[in-house]
């Protein structure tokens, strides 16, 4: 992680870990999952001084993209991801308010781009491979950065646990396949960031987490 540096914002009363991750000699960076607070994540932008090139979804639920739009409007940046999938999530965050009565003002998400199983994407000179990992959500991505050996799983996998799937789109056997079959298989070093709580690695998880060693 020499070459990346992360900062987390909690938003939203879900504590959801907005990150900010940029390249420490370029200092571009970019904005993952801003649920909500986005004053609260401007705030740490400036205290950064980085410069915010994209802002990039994981998945479509209210807490990891409630605040993507009106973020986007602040920074003048795209909104890319995640995967075409979650398209209904994200036209329908207005709805996600109203059934889990979240007072705060929110906006349907529209991404600028779509991310696909096999893309790539940037962070400076930082490239993240795109995995889709459907379980959580439908069109649920991950991020994985081979050359730091560091990955944002976004709520697929937690330390200690693994996303819901009883939400709509839901669905744990495939969330299981995607961890088991996409995510341990790139090794136990990898360190990870998810959209919840403490970061972990892959081969702690794999070890310990009571989902992963039945």
């Amino acid at each position: 992680m020499a070459q990346l540096q992360v900062a987390i914002v909690p938003v939203t009363s879900f504590q959801q870990n907005c990150a900010i991750i940029w390249d420490v000699d370029t200092m571009q960076a970019a904005v993952f999952d801003p649920g909500g607070n986005v004053d609260r994540i401007m705030s740490m932008v400036r205290k950064l001084k980085v410069k915010v090139e994209t802002i990039f979804l994981t998945h479509g639920h209210i807490d990891h993209a409630g605040g993507a739009m009106d973020l986007k409007d602040v920074l003048n940046v795209p909104i890319v991801g995640p995967h075409k999938d979650d398209e209904m999530l994200l036209s329908g965050i207005e709805d996600q308010a109203k059934m889990f009565e979240v007072a705060a003002p929110v906006r349907n998400a529209i991404p600028d781009q779509w991310l696909e199983e096999g893309d790539t994407v940037s962070i400076g000179g930082n490239k993240f491979q795109i995995f889709h990992c459907p379980g959580h959500a439908p069109g649920h991505v991950v991020f994985f950065c081979e050359e730091s050996q560091f990955a944002h799983v976004g709520d697929v996998l937690f330390a200690g646990g693994i996303g819901r799937t009883d939400l709509p789109g839901g669905n744990h056997a495939d969330l299981i396949s995607s961890i088991k079959d996409k995510l341990l298989p790139l090794g136990d070093d990898i360190v990870f960031i998810c959209g919840h709580g403490a970061d972990s690695t892959f081969g702690h998880e794999r070890q310990t987490n009571p989902f992963l060693v039945q």
